[in-house]
């Protein structure tokens, strides 16, 4: 039987996320045998990891799923919802309809076909401020009923999602009960992580051209990020060809790159994360 459906690779970030579920269950498991100075340090790298993961593997899952059966792609959903904190089904629904406005401007009511773009909450045409779009991206609830919108194409996916957020919040419970006051300690870092994925969404689309699809994305080719990230730095590459696989997307941008200088895609010497500190957003991050 064959497991994997586009590349034998794809067993690292199955095992990354794997590896992140553990970490988040060794945090609490070993909260009351370390300093509180050591599980704010374990806090941060958590904050981190929960971006990691969402731009990472769970992105990339969402594009080419990982595995050839069916069941083994739900499984997996179901493993990122718990390791990521939310629903893996209900981010895929919202971030494919992010692929279809592509961080598009307000149109002439103020409303935007991606309900993730960076100009969505903006004003007099221009992107939300990073503070804005990075700390309260977490609490708007301008999305509507998401199962609902799933329900009218995917009936089963919409109850898969809404299973996946019952396990979620079922393994905060027990762990609750097993150490309620390691829940609460790292609450804070939980919030952080969404925080730090809003702050890599941003700079993803900071200085694109939502008019012209090849200018879709901002690049970033820093080496070390984009092992790490499974690829994300390619993210120009990546909105032009959604469907790219992350172990070729490297190649995508060999083929593409002088048509992509034509164009004027946006490239950043840092990770998308750190973009404010990228010389080439200077003058561009709205404050």
């Amino acid at each position: 039987m064959k497991i994997f459906a586009h590349s034998k690779q794809d067993i690292i970030p199955v095992l990354a996320a794997f590896a992140h579920l553990a970490f988040n269950i060794w945090l609490i498991v070993g909260f009351d045998s370390r300093p509180l100075w050591l599980s704010g340090v374990l806090g941060c790298i958590y904050a981190i990891s929960i971006s990691w993961n969402i731009n990472g593997i769970s992105h990339n899952f969402i594009h080419t799923p990982y595995f050839a059966p069916r069941w083994m792609n739900y499984a997996f959903s179901l493993l990122e919802s718990v390791a990521i904190g939310f629903s893996q089904t209900f981010y895929h629904w919202i971030h494919m309809r992010h692929h279809t406005g592509n961080s598009d401007r307000q149109d002439a009511n103020g409303q935007t076909i991606d309900w993730l773009s960076i100009y969505r909450h903006g004003k007099d045409g221009k992107p939300e401020n990073v503070f804005g779009y990075t700390f309260l991206s977490f609490f708007r609830d301008d999305m509507g009923d998401i199962p609902g919108h799933i329900a009218e194409r995917r009936p089963f996916d919409a109850k898969w999602g809404k299973f996946e957020l019952a396990c979620f919040i079922g393994f905060v419970l027990l762990a609750l009960v097993y150490n309620w006051k390691a829940v609460l300690f790292f609450v804070p870092f939980y919030y952080l992580g969404n925080c730090l994925s809003s702050l890599n969404g941003y700079y993803e689309h900071l200085g694109s051209n939502p008019d012209v699809p090849i200018t879709w994305g901002v690049s970033s080719y820093n080496k070390f990020y984009n092992w790490l990230w499974f690829g994300n730095g390619y993210h120009a590459e990546h909105h032009y060809r959604p469907r790219c696989h992350w172990t070729k997307i490297k190649a995508l941008h060999e083929q593409i790159k002088e048509e992509q200088a034509f164009a004027g895609v946006h490239v950043i010497s840092t990770c998308h994360a750190l973009g404010f500190l990228a010389k080439e957003n200077k003058g561009l991050t709205v404050l």
